[in-house]
């Protein structure tokens, strides 16, 4: 579908875009390299799990590692968190050395982030991904900031308010124009990541609280597609066939339902909904040029209720960090990471102080804007080499 076609479709806005109804996106993705690669793995949850396994060596050659032969990607948070609070204190400090190892780590990494133009003068960062949900991903975040306050830096690390299997269809509700959200109860989002998809039915919470802090995800379903290795064209059906069925039971439960869908998705999305890079870890070849999901799914989905159908599709670190823009308004400028396979990032600045979503009119991205973000980015590569 053409570039031209697809957003007479879309009609409210750019896929992708640096300027969102309540907040300016400074910089987002950005990949710094030190001497040893990329600096998102130093801090990903796959580098946790080494440091895990380092520091069950010197008891495992004894013979005395009380977490046996149990492979350490394989020890589950849950489990993990347990032992935490548990009576065995050998494996409790085989944890916490680890997290002391990781939050050094994810110090050193932030710092630096906010030593590049773009992150300059951030006041607070929010952590998500799948590591923020478990204990000792949220001590590793509280020690994170321990770190960087004891050299003097004055930012506030904490972890995402929102489950983060959550976060990103509620931060769906902030790339969507007010005007739909004055008319409606409920939108549906899509939260597409290398294992699953994930699509929910997100009531707005409006009438509770304009500036969406009592929004909340209704119902959703989960489809773990890395166990059925589908092609990205089966990926696509079965997404929209998750879709379809939330938008009837939205109608069976009395929801008022908007034709809007908002999507969260790796890599780097263009105006036109294609996928510039990053997204090598979902089913099939998303990166084609003759592929775009927004114009498939508005091809399966032409309509919702009486209306066109609407999607905005963005990074998902973006998206997932949009589900805090209620709970930044007593800052300006605040980031976020997401810890996963690799580390998302993203930095925004506040467009207004009231924490709602919409009193700019001024809402579509502008090609200066665009240009200011993507030089931001290079900048800040380009430094971080020399």
């Amino acid at each position: 579908m053409a570039t031209d076609e697809l957003v007479a479709t879309t009609g409210i806005a750019q896929h992708g875009a640096v300027r969102l109804p309540s907040v300016d996106i400074d910089s987002l993705n950005v990949e710094l390299k030190d001497e040893d690669g990329f600096l998102g793995d130093r801090a990903s949850k796959g580098a946790f799990r080494e440091m895990l396994d380092r520091w069950r060596k010197p008891l495992r050659k004894s013979g005395e590692d009380p977490f046996g032969d149990e492979p350490s990607d394989q020890i589950s948070k849950k489990t993990l968190d347990a032992i935490l609070v548990g009576d065995d204190t050998e494996a409790s400090a085989i944890v916490h050395s680890a997290i002391e190892e990781f939050a050094q780590e994810l110090a050193y990494v932030t710092r630096r982030f906010l030593k590049t133009k773009a992150w300059a003068r951030t006041e607070r960062i929010v952590v998500g991904g799948g590591f923020r949900d478990s204990r000792l991903g949220e001590l590793a975040i509280a020690r994170t900031e321990i770190i960087l306050k004891s050299e003097d830096f004055k930012i506030d690390v904490m972890p995402i308010r929102a489950h983060p299997d959550e976060a990103g269809m509620i931060g769906a509700l902030h790339l969507a124009p007010s005007w739909i959200l004055e008319a409606h109860d409920s939108i549906l989002a899509v939260d597409i990541g290398g294992t699953n998809i994930r699509c929910g039915l997100v009531e707005t919470g409006w009438k509770k609280a304009r500036d969406l802090s009592k929004a909340k995800v209704a119902k959703s379903e989960l489809w773990r597609h890395a166990d059925d290795e589908p092609t990205r064209e089966g990926a696509v059906k079965r997404l929209a066939k998750m879709l379809k069925g939330l938008i009837t039971d939205a109608e069976t439960d009395g929801f008022k339902l908007a034709p809007f869908i908002g999507i969260a998705c790796p890599g780097v999305i263009n105006p036109d909904g294609s996928i510039e890079k990053g997204a090598q870890n979902l089913p099939g070849n998303w990166e084609s040029s003759k592929f775009n999901l927004p114009a498939s799914l508005i091809e399966a989905i032409p309509q919702i209720g009486e209306h066109d159908t609407a999607i905005l599709m963005h990074n998902d670190g973006v998206v997932q960090g949009l589900s805090e823009v209620p709970f930044m308004q007593d800052v300006d400028r605040w980031g976020v990471l997401t810890i996963g396979t690799g580390l998302g990032n993203a930095r925004f600045t506040n467009r207004h102080k009231d924490g709602g979503n919409g009193k700019d009119k001024d809402r579509d991205t502008t090609e200066n804007g665009k240009k200011k973000a993507k030089q931001n980015n290079k900048n800040d590569q380009k430094a971080d080499k020399e």
